[in-house]
C-alpha cells in the first residue's frame, strides 16, 4: 500500500526511523493502517513494538508532540505550522504544538567552513573581522555567528546547514505520501484537510531553506516602514548574501522576553505596546505582507522606545481582496455585527457542504455574548478563539494565510499585554479599521477598481469575436465535445455495473451447478478420479464464480 505511487527506495532508512518512532508513543495502529509495517517488514526491518508501553499514560497531544521532536527538524517545524492552524485543532492541542522549541545544539564553525568560503568565493576571515566561531544562536536549519565588517560596522552570519537539503526533501515526500494515505485510509483525519497541510508545510519549509528569500522578506518590510522611525528592519548586506548564507546588521537591543530589563532602561511599555500592535496592523490592513511569528524573541527594543523586528521565516500575504475580507471580519466583531461576521465565513466557506442556518443561528449566539460589553473589556485573542471553535463545531476551515494570521493576532496581544496589562487591542485596531473602510471608498480608491473593471471587459469584449471564431473551427471539424461530470451519478452507474457482473456470475454458477449435476448422472464419456470429467469441471467452475462472488462482496463492504 504505502509503496504504491512511491518508488524512493533510497528514503527506506528514514522510513523505519518514522515508523520506529510512531510505534514507541503508542501509534502503532496508524503505522499498520498505513501500510508502513508490511513493506518495512519484507524490506527486513525489525519493529519493536513493545517499546510504546511506557507512554500509554501521555495524552495523545503530549504524545504526538514528543513523537515531532524525536522525528527530528523537519516534523519540529511541521508541529509549529500545525500550531497556528487554530481553526482545525482545539487549544489543548495547539498548547502541546506551541511547546515545540525549534532549537537544536550548535555545529563546530569547522563543518560550516568549507561552504561558507565557496559562498563566499574565499576565506570567511579575509570577509569579516573579529568573525565569532562559537555560535550565537542554532535552529534546525542554520545557526547565526556575530562577525564585523572592514567599516567596524557588526552584522550576522546565518548559515544553512551543509547537505539539509537533501534530508528535507526526503521528508518531504514521505510526509506528502503519508497524507495522501491518511485521507484514503483513515477517514476520521479527513477533516484536518492533511494534504493541504502538508502542501502548506512543504511551501513554508523550502521558502525558509532559502536565506535569500528571508532577505528579500526583510527588504521588503523595511520599505513599507521607511516613512517610520520608531520601527527598525535589519540591513540586508546583499554582496554576501545568497540561497545558504544570510548577512544582516545585528540588532543591539533588550530582547522581547527580558522585561525586567525594561524597568531598569527607562523604557515605556505602554508606548510600545502601542507602537508594536500598530506596525503589525499595518503590516495586515495596509501593506497585506506582515510578520507570522512576531512572538517575544523575534522583538528587540531599543532607545527612545523604538521596535526591531527580526527573522522573517515566516511570513503572511494577503491579497487586496482577502485585505478587504478580513477588515470586514474584524470590523463585524468589533462592532458586534452578525451578518456581516457570517457573509465573510460563508464566502471563506466556499463551496463547501454546511448547515448555512446553523452557521447562521451560532455566529448570532457568538456575537450576543459580547452585547454591550465594554470596548476596554473586549480581548481580540479571547474573540478569535472562540471564533475558530465555532468553526471547528462546524467542520469548516481557514485558508492558510488566514490561519497564520489569527495566530499572529493571538500572540501580538499576547505580546501586549506583556508589556502593558491594560493593553487592550481592540481599542488600537478600531481606528485601523475604521481607517481602512473609508479608505476603500474614496474617489481614488473606486475610480482605480473602476478602471480594472473596466480593462477586465475590454478585454473580454476584444476577445469575444478570435473565441468565437475558434469555437466554430472547432465544431466544423467535428472535434467540439461536451464533457458532464456527475460525480455521484458516476458512483451509481458504476454500482450498476459491479452489480451487473455479480448477477452475471452468480447466473454463470448456478447453470453450472445444474449443468454439472444433470452430467454426474450419465453415464459414458471420459472420467476423473471415477467421475465424468466434463461434470467435475463444471463443478469446479461453479466454485471458482462462488469464490470471486464472496471476494467481491467482501472487497465492497471494507470500502464502504
Amino acid at each position: 500500500m504505502f509503496l504504491e505511487g512511491f518508488n524512493a527506495a533510497r528514503d527506506f532508512g528514514r522510513l523505519h526511523d518514522i515508523a520506529s518512532v510512531l510505534i514507541r508513543y503508542g501509534f502503532g495502529d496508524v503505522v499498520r493502517r498505513l501500510g508502513m509495517s508490511s513493506i518495512l517488514e519484507k524490506a527486513g526491518k525489525v519493529l519493536h513494538w513493545k517499546d510504546a508501553e511506557q507512554f500509554a499514560h501521555m495524552e495523545p497531544p503530549q504524545r504526538i508532540c514528543r513523537a515531532l521532536e524525536d522525528l527530528g527538524p523537519s516534523f519540529v517545524k511541521l508541529g509549529q505550522i500545525l500550531a497556528t492552524r487554530v481553526d482545525l485543532f482545539a487549544p489543548e492541542w495547539v498548547d502541546e504544538f506551541e511547546k515545540l522549541q525549534d532549537q537544536v545544539p550548535p555545529r563546530s564553525f569547522d563543518e560550516l567552513r568549507a561552504q561558507l568560503e565557496e559562498d563566499l568565493g574565499r576565506p570567511p576571515e579575509e570577509v569579516f573581522d573579529n568573525l565569532d566561531t562559537e555560535a550565537l544562536a542554532a535552529a534546525s536549519i542554520a545557526q547565526v555567528h556575530r562577525a564585523r565588517l572592514g567599516d567596524g560596522t557588526e552584522v550576522i552570519l546565518k548559515i544553512r546547514y551543509p547537505g539539509i537539503r537533501p534530508v528535507v526533501e526526503a521528508d518531504l515526500r514521505l510526509l506528502t505520501r503519508f497524507a495522501e494515505l491518511a485521507e484514503q485510509e483513515m477517514s476520521e483525519l479527513k477533516r484536518f484537510h492533511p494534504q493541504e497541510l502538508v502542501r502548506q508545510f512543504s511551501r513554508s519549509l523550502r521558502r525558509e531553506l532559502d536565506l535569500a528569500s528571508e532577505s528579500r522578506s526583510a527588504e521588503r518590510f523595511a520599505k513599507n516602514f521607511s516613512d517610520d522611525p520608531y520601527i527598525i528592519i535589519p540591513k540586508v548586506y546583499w554582496q554576501w548574501t545568497c540561497e545558504r548564507l544570510n548577512v544582516q546588521e545585528y540588532i543591539k537591543g533588550i530582547p522581547g522576553r527580558n522585561l525586567a530589563a525594561l524597568e531598569t532602561a527607562g523604557f515605556d511599555r505602554k508606548r510600545l505596546a502601542r507602537r508594536g500592535a500598530e506596525a503589525v496592523l499595518k503590516m495586515v490592513v495596509s501593506d497585506g505582507f506582515f510578520h507570522a511569528d512576531p512572538h517575544p524573541g523575534n522583538v528587540y527594543y531599543l532607545p527612545d522606545n523604538r521596535i526591531a523586528f527580526v527573522d522573517f521565516g515566516m511570513v503572511g500575504r494577503l491579497s487586496e481582496k482577502r485585505r478587504y475580507q478580513v477588515v470586514d471580519l474584524l470590523a463585524g466583531l468589533v462592532e458586534q455585527h452578525a451578518a456581516k461576521v457570517t457573509e465573510v465565513l460563508l464566502e471563506w466557506a466556499g463551496e463547501t457542504q454546511l448547515d448555512e442556518e446553523a452557521l447562521t443561528a451560532d455566529i448570532d449566539a457568538f456575537i450576543d455574548q459580547y452585547h454591550s460589553v465594554p470596548l476596554k473589556q473586549l480581548y481580540l485573542s479571547a474573540i478569535l478563539t472562540d471564533l475558530t471553535r465555532l468553526l471547528r463545531d462546524h467542520t469548516l476551515s481557514l485558508p492558510p494565510d488566514l490561519a497564520l494570521l489569527i495566530k499572529a493576532f493571538v500572540t501580538l496581544e499576547g505580546l501586549g499585554q506583556q508589556l502593558d496589562p491594560d493593553f487592550v487591542m481592540v481599542e488600537v485596531a478600531e481606528p485601523f479599521l475604521t481607517r481602512a473602510l473609508l479608505a476603500r471608498y474614496t474617489p481614488a480608491a473606486l475610480a482605480k477598481r473602476g478602471w480594472r473593471s473596466f480593462a477586465t471587459l475590454i478585454d473580454v469584449v476584444s476577445d469575444l469575436p478570435k473565441d468565437l471564431n475558434r469555437l466554430l473551427n472547432i465544431a466544423r471539424r467535428g472535434a467540439l465535445q461536451v464533457h458532464v461530470d456527475v460525480t455521484r451519478l458516476k458512483q451509481f452507474g458504476d454500482q450498476l455495473d459491479r452489480a451487473a457482473s455479480r448477477v452475471t456470475v452468480g447466473n454463470v454458477t448456478a447453470a453450472l451447478i445444474i449443468g454439472s449435476s444433470i452430467v454426474m448422472t450419465i453415464e459414458g464419456g471420459p472420467t476423473l478420479l471415477g467421475l465424468p470429467l466434463f461434470g467435475l469441471l463444471g463443478f469446479i467452475g461453479a466454485v471458482i464464480g462462488g469464490i470471486w462472488l464472496l471476494i467481491s462482496i467482501w472487497r465492497s463492504g471494507r470500502k464502504r
